[in-house]
């Protein structure tokens, strides 16, 4: 299994036409993709910036955020870190036609994510 980079950060919300006027206009970062109220994301240089639309069942915690590192095999970078004593929770899933991630906590509870992307 290879990191090959950190890929985004993300920031839950409750509100994403708030968090989205914020990060667009007030810090004027350039908005490049938006699904809704379930996900936006800003070129910030060498990395992507992302809001998260608020999920069921999940409370938003200010301040927290996501770290997500691409890989290129997501059912064998999970296996690895599964046999090193990683549990993954349930934030796993796929955007269809886009890609697939699994999320798991470090040892004081921050979220880190990994994603594979569809080829592109």
């Amino acid at each position: 299994m290879e990191l090959k980079r950190l890929d985004h950060v993300y920031y839950w919300t409750r509100d994403m036409d708030r968090a989205v006027a914020f990060y667009r206009d007030v810090l004027e970062l350039p908005l490049v993709r938006r699904e809704g109220e379930s996900w936006a994301e800003f070129d910030a240089g060498s990395l992507r910036l992302a809001l998260h639309g608020v999920v069921e069942g999940r409370s938003v915690t200010p301040g927290g955020a996501t770290a997500v590192f691409e890989v290129e095999d997501l059912d064998r970078a999970r296996r690895a870190l599964e046999d090193r004593g990683v549990q993954f929770h349930e934030h796993v899933g796929e955007v269809a036609g886009y890609a697939r991630f699994a999320s798991f906590l470090d040892p004081d509870g921050n979220t880190v994510q990994i994603i594979e992307y569809v080829a592109r």
